[in-house]
């Protein structure tokens, strides 16, 4: 099982210890960038895993990292806009 420090330095891309916003969406944007097949920018619904989001409904990359910033801020417990191994572990509220 992998740690939150070794989570934590796989997403800090600049080595700082802290996790940025952008840090943040770059890397929990993985699964996006997989299930979009033709590249577009954009999961429509056939290249979403479940239809339970809205039958149909598209979404876009920017909605996606906008919704990534929706929790960054909630695990930002501190409200300092960087995310420690502490803040990393837990779940958002």
């Amino acid at each position: 099982m992998t740690s939150t420090g070794d989570y934590l330095s796989r997403m800090d891309v600049d080595g700082d210890g802290k996790i940025s916003l952008t840090e943040y969406q770059d890397w929990l944007s993985y699964a996006f960038d997989a299930m979009d097949a033709n590249h577009d920018g954009v999961l429509d619904a056939q290249e979403q895993p479940a239809r339970g989001r809205g039958a149909g409904s598209a979404l876009t990359r920017e909605q996606h990292r906008q919704t990534l910033a929706e929790r960054f801020r909630k695990q930002d417990r501190n409200h300092d806009g960087w995310l420690d191994a502490r803040e990393l572990a837990s779940p958002p509220q």
